[in-house]
Parts: C-alpha cells; structure tokens; sequence
C-alpha cells in the first residue's frame, strides 16, 4: 500500500500543481472561455492518456521513450507559447481585449500534455498488483489498490483547495508569479529530458552531432542531472504552491474590505474564515505529501536484512532437516558453501492447510539472488516487493522460487548435495 501511495504522489505531484493553477489562471484572466477550453484539454489529455494505457497493456508495439520524447519536445513549445501569449494578454480580465484565444489554447495544451505524460503509467499500476495467483478480490491486491486510490483521493482533494485559494487571491501578480516560476522549472526539467532522448536517437540514426565533445559532455551532463534529480523540481513546485496559500492565509486573517453596517461585516468576517479553512487545507495536504514522499518513502525503501541461516545435519552428499522444525509455517533460511567459497541459499516453508512443503532457491529467475523475506504470514521477493503465493513455492516460473529438488523421509527434508550445486550459479 504504501508503494503505491508515495509513487503515485511522486508521480503526479508537479503535474496536477502545474494543471490546477493554469487552470486558475485562465479562469481569471480570460473567464468562461479560458475555463471551458481547459476543461476540454484536461479531458482530452486523460482520454488519449488512457487510450495509450490501454494500447501498451494489450500490445508490445508501443515504444515509450520515443512518446516521450515527443511529448517533452511539445511541452517546451507550449510553455514558450504559453509565455508569450500571457505577455501579449497582460494583467487584462474576463473575455475582453486581445489574446484571449491564444493564451486558451496554449495554456490548455500545456495541460493535456502533461496529463498525457503521466496518465498512462498510473493507470497501469492496478494492473501490476495482481500477480502470483493473487486474485482482483485478495487482501494484497485490495491494500495496493487503496494506497493507489488514497493517493488520488489525496491530489484530488488538494488540487481543489489549491484552485480556490488561486482563484480568490487578491494580491495583484501572485498567481502569475507563482505560475511562472512553477512553469519554468518544468521547461528545464523538461529541456534535460529531451535531451537524453534526442542524443540516443541521433546517434542511432547517424545524424551529424554539431558539438566537440566538451559540448556534448555539458549537454549529457545536464541531462543526466535533470533526471538523476527530479525530485528538486516537484520540491520547487509544491513550494511555490504552499507560498502562494500563506499569502492567501495573511490576506484573510482580518477584514479590510468597507462595509456598511453589522451584518455585511459578518458576512465579510465568515467569507474570511472560510478561506482561512482553504488555505490551512492546503497547506496542511503539502506537509502531508512532504511527510510522504520523505519518512514514508524512506521507510518504504528501507533496507531489509534476511533472516539468519539455520542449521542442519549433514550424512555423506545428503543435507537432513528436521521436519519438525520447518512446520510451524513460517519461512526458514539455510545455507551451504561450496567448495569455490559460493555460499548456496534455499527456503523452506510449509504450505497452509497441507502436509507438503515449499522449497527453493533463496532466488528466483527474474530478481536474481535478492532473495525473500517474510511479512506477517506473507512469504515477499525482496527486490520487487511481490508476495508468494505459498502453495505455488516449488513450481518454477514468474518471481517464484527457483525450484530445489527433495525428498522427505523418516521425518526430514532431504537434499542432495548435487541437486544444490545446480544453483551456484545464481548466487555467484
């Protein structure tokens, strides 16, 4: 669950920031127009988004690098549009004067754009919870799919607070000072990530590269640091989104605005106090993904140690355990080094409800040697967080253990020496 939580908000942070106050901005400086075209682009952007979800979970035949690169190569130009036509419509309001329909459109496909970036890797994420014979209605499939749904209920709830608190600022410029400082450091994240791309390719398609190689260290360096850090610029945009609800907080801590008598002075009075309620909801939704994508991240992200190897007899070629000792239906870690000092993993667990066990390799043939670990009563790959299905342990295929051959008799688990050996391999 919690996976899913912080890698949703991580995901979607910066985008939904960036959409909500284009949003404010076009509905105060160019009124129904600039609301409705937005609503059309974020429509759209999550339409197409979900059709290319769709269309990379049922074929292999979508390449992502090469739609995002594109994608990155249009949002530059939107943002760039998006500025000039903001500079051409002024501090102008409502749908009077020049530049109405051009800063629509250019702020709408700076929208859909990033919507359509990010849309189809969240949607996707339901589809990986349901894995290892885990079914749709299953304790561990129902978790992740709440911590993916809290995550959205989460943005969605802060970008509607956000909206108004943009929308009802008094203060001349904040919004747009606000906006433009967010939308500038999209375009230099947005810049370095197209680089990348865009240098693979050249080489790729033996395109002539204009640069000694001092230029193109810089560029690949820059790029590199771009995508090495992504965070920083979700860092900057919910900064600037939590300055602009502090300003919005200070303005409405008293009433300034003239009135005429009593009662328009507690109508004044509860007008304040309402934003005053947005504003700390905002904010308090900010400390709230900070704490998120920090402690709960880095909790989520932890180091886990395997547990202790366990002993056992050993006859001649043949490895004895106690049958006895690995019934209890937890999992239990043994070891055997080999003559090339190779230190040889397997795991013993008890199938619920049945008198067999499950064996193998402390590995499998998609992580490698990460090995598992238990979790409550859940037997979990330590490198990709997938659960076991406990009574598939022994069969070979997926994240599954490496299958280990045994036998049981005269109350022990025997393996053969020979049969470990063919592991080696996957723990060298």
């Amino acid at each position: 669950m919690l996976y899913y939580l912080w890698t949703v908000i991580q995901d979607l942070l910066f985008t939904v920031t960036a959409v909500t106050l284009i949003r404010a901005l076009l509905r105060t400086r160019c009124g129904r127009t600039g609301r409705r075209g937005h609503t059309a682009a974020v429509l759209a952007g999550n339409a197409v988004g979900a059709a290319l979800a769709v269309v990379k979970q049922t074929t292999n035949k979508i390449i992502s690098s090469h739609w995002n690169h594109w994608t990155y190569a249009f949002l530059m130009a939107s943002v760039v549009a998006f500025f000039i036509c903001f500079l051409i419509r002024g501090k102008k309001t409502g749908t009077e004067g020049r530049g109405v329909l051009p800063l629509t459109v250019c702020g709408a496909a700076v929208s859909a754009g990033m919507i359509f970036l990010r849309i189809p890797t969240v949607l996707l994420y339901p589809f990986s919870f349901n894995t290892m014979g885990n079914g749709f209605f299953s304790a561990y499939y129902m978790e992740r799919l709440g911590g993916w749904a809290l995550a959205l209920l989460l943005l969605f709830v802060y970008s509607r607070l956000l909206y108004s608190c943009a929308v009802h600022i008094r203060k001349a410029g904040v919004l747009s000072g606000v906006l433009s400082a967010g939308l500038a450091a999209g375009f230099v994240s947005f810049l370095g990530r197209f680089f990348v791309p865009w240098i693979s390719r050249a080489k790729w398609l033996k395109w002539p590269v204009r640069y000694t190689e001092a230029e193109y260290g810089r560029i690949g360096s820059f790029s590199m640091w771009t995508a090495t850090n992504a965070m920083i610029f979700i860092w900057i945009c919910a900064g600037l989104a939590a300055l602009l609800a502090v300003l919005f907080l200070l303005e409405n801590t008293r009433v300034t605005e003239p009135y005429e008598n009593p009662a328009q002075l507690r109508k004044l009075k509860a007008r304040h106090r309402h934003f005053r309620r947005i504003a700390w909801g905002t904010l308090i939704l900010l400390l709230l993904f900070t704490v998120i994508l920090t402690a709960v991240k880095a909790y989520d992200t932890r180091e886990v140690e395997l547990s202790a190897p366990e002993g056992y007899t050993v006859e001649g070629d043949r490895i004895l355990i106690s049958a006895e000792t690995v019934s209890d239906g937890h999992l239990h870690r043994f070891e055997y080094t080999t003559e090339r000092n190779v230190t040889i993993r397997w795991i013993v667990v008890k199938k619920p409800n049945s008198a067999s066990f499950g064996v193998g390799f402390d590995a499998c043939e998609v992580c490698g040697s990460a090995g598992y670990y238990e979790r409550g009563s859940q037997v979990v790959c330590k490198r990709c967080d997938v659960v076991m299905n406990i009574n598939t342990i022994g069969f070979k295929g997926g994240c599954n253990p490496i299958p280990l051959a045994y036998e049981v008799n005269g109350g022990s688990l025997i393996f053969r020496l020979e049969d470990l050996l063919t592991g080696e391999k996957e723990f060298r």
